[in-house]
């Protein structure tokens, strides 16, 4: 070493050491808290779906069971007429379905019925009135048909 080359004093070029991975940037802090709210809203969102569906699939397997059990009684008819009742408050509870009787019962069942359903007039008619008519007009199947349609499931 030359005492008169000050360059010559100088030591190497030292880098730095790697930081750990302990604690993370206040980025990655950030986006782990965004997921974290993401995964809580979806869990949320899906849980108050089913919660919202459940008297949709008590319906069905309701309607089910009528289905199983059709004869044309007018119990039976009123047990369907029921149901719809039921469920037509669950879905349009707004409008009071369950005070509708007669002909309001019949316009409401077609009116909230999924898609131009103007055949089905007759089979809702004779539905609704059999539940307490002692001359049965309508046919057990058929209503279920439409229940099941008016319900969402499988169509007529």
């Amino acid at each position: 070493m030359n005492p008169q080359d000050p360059l010559s004093q100088l030591k190497d070029i030292h880098l730095p050491t790697a930081g750990g991975f302990w604690p993370p940037a206040p980025g990655w802090w950030l986006l782990t808290l965004l997921a974290l709210l993401l995964i809580v809203a979806l869990v949320w969102l899906v849980h108050r779906r089913v919660k919202s569906n459940r008297w949709l699939k008590q319906a069905r397997a309701e309607l089910s069971e009528l289905d199983r059990q059709a004869r044309p009684d007018p119990a039976w008819f009123a047990q369907l007429n029921t149901l719809l009742k039921r469920a037509a408050r669950q879905r349009y509870p707004e409008r009071h379905p369950e005070s509708l009787s007669g002909d309001a019962w019949i316009d409401f069942l077609l009116e909230t019925a999924p898609g131009q359903r103007i055949a089905s007039r007759p089979v809702v008619e004779a539905m609704v009135h059999s539940a307490w008519q002692p001359n049965l007009e309508a046919d057990p199947k058929q209503a279920t048909r439409f229940a099941q349609y008016w319900l969402g499931g499988p169509t007529c």
